[in-house]
C-alpha cells in the first residue's frame, strides 16, 4: 500500500473511531440537523422572494410608463417583504437552537473523552511515563482535545449547512434556468480535482504540527518546573536555545501546515468568479431575449454568490478538519496504549500481617534482565532496610511489590497470596509509602496530611502530625493548619515538606510501611526526630526501609544488601559486618567519609 493511501485510510479511521463519540448525542444531532436544514430552507427561499419582488416593482413601473397598468402594487409588494422578513426570522431562529444543542453535544462528547484519557493515564504503567514527556502527554489531554471540541462546535453545523445549502441553492438555480445552473455546477468537480492534492498534502504538516507543538509543550513543563536548578546551572541560555529551536520548528511545521491549506480557499474562489463571470454574461443575454426576468436574474446571480459560499466554507472546514484529525489521533494514540496487566480479582481484603515473600523472581526492561531468581523472605512486624549502590535496584524491588511493575517470572506473596489474585488497589492499601521526592498539592497542610484518609478528624490530624515532628512548625505558619500551600509547595522548605509527607503516612496507618530515602532531604536534628517517630510507628509493622545513611539502619530485623539488580547479601547488621563482604565495605567505606567530613 503506498504512503498516501495508508494516510487516507488512517485519516478516515480516525475520523470514523472521533464520529463514534457522537453516537451517544444522536437524538440531538437529529434536531440539530432539523434545525440546519429548516434554518438553511429558510434563508435559500429569501433571494428567490427577493427577485419576484424586484419583478413586481419593475414589472409594475414598467407598466404605469408605458401605460399598460396601474403602477406598483405596494400592498402585494409589503406583503411580499414581509414574507421575506419572517423567512430570516425564522432561519435565525433555527441557527440559534442548532447552535445552542451544537454547543451542548461538542462539550459532552469532549467531556467522554476527557474522561477516557483520564481513566487511561490511571491504567497506564510506570514505564509510559518513564518514557513520555509530561508535557507532550498534557498537549494531548488539553490542547489537542479543546482542537476536538472546537471543531465538533462550530465544523459539523457549518458542513451540514453547507451541504444542505449546496443542495437547496442547486434546486433553486435549476428552476430558475437549467443552463445557468449547469455553468454554476461544473466548478464543483473543478474546484474538487484541483484542491485533492493540497488536502492530501496538508495533513502531513498539520501531523508534523501538532507533534511539535507537544514537545514544546514538554519542553516548557520541564523548564518551568526545574527552574531553580537551570538557574543554579546557569543554563538559562541553553534552555532559551533549546526552546528557540523548538519554537522554530513548530513555526516552520505550522507555516507549510497553513501555507498549503491557506492556497484552498483563494484556488476555490478564484474558480468560483470565473463561473459568476460566465453566469453574469450568458444571463444578461438571456434577459434581453426575455428568456428570464430582471427578478429571477437578480435572484440567481445572488444563489450564485451564495452557491459559491459552501464551496468555500466545505473547504475551509477540510482545512480545520485536517488538524482535527492530526489532534484525534494523537488523544486515539495514547488512548491506545498498552495498559497495566488486567486486573484479575477485587473485593474486601482483610489487613495483612505483613509477611512478604519473593519467589524466585526475574524482572527486566526491553529484555535485559535486571533481576533473576531473586528470593526473599520477611516475617510479620520485621524491619527490613534494602541497601545498596545506586542503579542495584532497590527502588524496582519496591516498584514490583506495589505492583507497579509486574514481575516476568517468579511470583510475590502478601500472607502468603499472590498479589496478582489481589486488585491493585486492594494491595496498595495495605501500604504506606514515604518517597524521597515529596508530592504535596494545591491545598492546605490539613488537606494534605488527611489525603491518606479523608475523613481523618482534625484531632487525628493533629496527632499524626506530632507524631511526624511536624505540628510544632506547622504552627507558627500564619495560618497554622489551615495554611494553604502552593502548587509546587514552594512556600514551605524541602524539610518540612518531607515531615508532611511523613505526616501522611502515620495518619494512615497502614499495615506495611516503606521508605525510601525518607530522612535524605532534612538536617541531622530533624533526621533523629524523625528517626524517634519512624521506630514508633514502624513498630508491629513490617516495614521496608530504603536507606543511604547505614548508620540509620542499623538495628533493621534483616537487612538487603543489592548489587545489580539481585540481594547479594542479607543479615542483621552485625552478622554482614561480621562476613567483611560487600555490606562491610559500604558500611566502613561510608563511615570513613563522615569521619573525614
Amino acid at each position: 500500500m503506498s504512503q498516501p493511501n495508508k494516510n487516507t485510510n488512517q485519516s478516515m479511521a480516525t475520523l470514523k473511531r472521533l464520529l463514534r463519540y457522537l453516537v451517544p448525542r444522536r437524538t440531538r444531532l437529529v434536531v440539530v440537523l432539523i434545525a440546519v436544514m429548516l434554518s438553511t430552507l429558510f434563508a435559500i427561499l429569501g433571494p428567490k422572494v427577493m427577485g419576484d419582488t424586484v419583478t413586481e416593482v419593475f414589472e409594475g413601473a414598467y407598466a404605469k410608463l408605458t401605460g399598460t397598468g396601474e403602477g406598483i402594487d405596494f400592498v402585494q409588494v409589503g406583503k411580499m417583504l414581509l414574507l421575506l422578513a419572517g423567512l430570516y426570522v425564522f432561519s435565525s431562529l433555527f441557527t440559534f437552537i442548532q447552535q445552542y444543542l451544537m454547543a451542548s453535544v461538542a462539550q459532552n462528547t469532549v467531556y467522554d473523552l476527557r474522561a477516557d484519557i483520564f481513566k487511561k493515564l490511571e491504567k497506564l504503567p510506570l514505564n509510559y511515563y518513564d518514557s513520555h514527556s509530561h508535557g507532550d502527554t498534557l498537549s494531548r489531554v488539553i490542547n489537542d482535545i479543546d482542537t476536538i471540541g472546537n471543531t465538533l462546535q462550530q465544523s459539523i453545523t457549518q458542513f451540514i449547512r453547507s451541504m444542505v445549502m449546496l443542495v437547496g441553492i442547486a434546486i433553486m438555480m435549476l428552476t430558475i434556468s437549467p443552463l445557468l445552473t449547469l455553468i454554476a455546477v461544473v466548478s464543483i468537480p473543478v474546484s474538487l480535482f484541483v484542491i485533492k492534492p493540497f488536502l492530501k498534502k496538508s495533513q502531513s504538516h498539520f501531523t508534523n504540527q501538532q507533534h511539535s507543538l507537544g514537545k514544546l509543550n514538554g519542553h516548557i513543563e520541564e523548564m518551568y518546573t526545574n527552574h531553580q536548578i537551570i538557574k543554579a546551572f546557569g543554563q538559562e541560555a541553553y534552555a532559551q536555545e533549546t526552546f528557540d529551536d523548538m519554537n522554530e520548528e513548530l513555526y516552520h511545521a505550522g507555516r507549510r501546515a497553513q501555507f498549503i491549506s491557506g492556497i484552498i480557499n483563494p484556488v476555490m474562489t478564484f474558480i468560483g468568479n470565473l463561473s459568476y463571470v460566465l453566469i453574469s454574461i450568458v444571463g444578461g443575454l438571456l434577459v434581453t431575449q426575455r428568456a428570464i426576468s430582471i427578478g429571477d436574474i437578480q435572484a440567481f446571480i445572488t444563489y450564485t454568490k451564495q452557491f459559491n459560499q459552501p464551496i468555500n466554507q466545505t473547504a475551509n472546514i477540510a482545512n480545520i478538519i485536517q488538524a482535527t484529525i492530526a489532534a484525534a489521533r494523537r488523544v486515539f494514540n495514547l488512548l491506545d496504549e498498552e495498559e497495566e496487566v488486567p486486573e484479575t480479582a477485587s473485593g474486601d481484603v482483610s489487613p495483612a500481617e505483613g509477611a512478604v515473600t519473593f519467589n524466585h523472581v526475574a524482572f527486566g526492561y526491553d529484555d535485559e534482565w535486571l533481576m533473576e531468581d531473586l528470593n526473599i523472605d520477611v516475617k510479620p512486624g520485621q524491619t527490613v532496610a534494602i541497601v545498596g549502590p545506586t542503579g542495584a535496584g532497590k527502588t524496582t524491588l519496591i516498584n514490583l511489590l506495589m505492583r507497579f511493575y509486574e514481575v516476568n517470572a517468579g511470583s510475590i506473596e502478601v500472607d502468603g497470596k499472590n498479589i496478582l489474585s489481589m486488585s491493585r488497589h486492594d494491595l496498595r492499601a495495605q501500604f504506606g509509602m514515604v518517597l524521597q521526592d515529596t508530592w504535596l498539592f494545591n491545598g492546605s497542610i490539613k488537606d494534605n496530611i488527611a489525603y491518606g484518609k479523608r475523613d481523618a478528624s482534625e484531632t487525628e490530624v493533629i496527632e499524626a502530625a506530632k507524631s511526624a515532628r511536624a505540628d510544632q512548625f506547622i504552627r507558627t505558619l500564619p495560618d497554622g493548619y489551615d495554611t494553604m500551600l502552593n502548587q509546587d509547595a514552594s512556600n514551605i522548605s524541602q524539610g518540612q515538606k518531607q515531615l508532611l509527607t511523613i505526616a501522611r503516612a502515620i495518619l494512615a496507618d497502614p499495615s506495611i510501611m516503606i521508605l525510601d530515602e525518607a530522612t535524605s532531604s532534612v538536617d541531622t536534628r530533624t533526621e533523629v526526630f524523625i528517626q524517634e517517630a519512624m521506630n514508633k510507628m514502624m513498630e508491629g509493622r513490617t516495614s521496608f526501609v530504603i536507606a543511604h545513611r547505614l548508620s540509620t539502619i542499623k538495628n533493621a530485623d534483616k537487612i538487603l544488601v543489592m548489587n545489580q539488580g539481585n540481594v547479594v547479601e542479607q543479615g542483621t547488621h552485625d552478622e554482614l559486618m561480621e562476613q567483611q563482604g560487600f555490606y562491610a565495605d559500604l558500611y566502613n567505606s561510608q563511615f570513613a567519609e563522615e569521619q573525614a567530613g
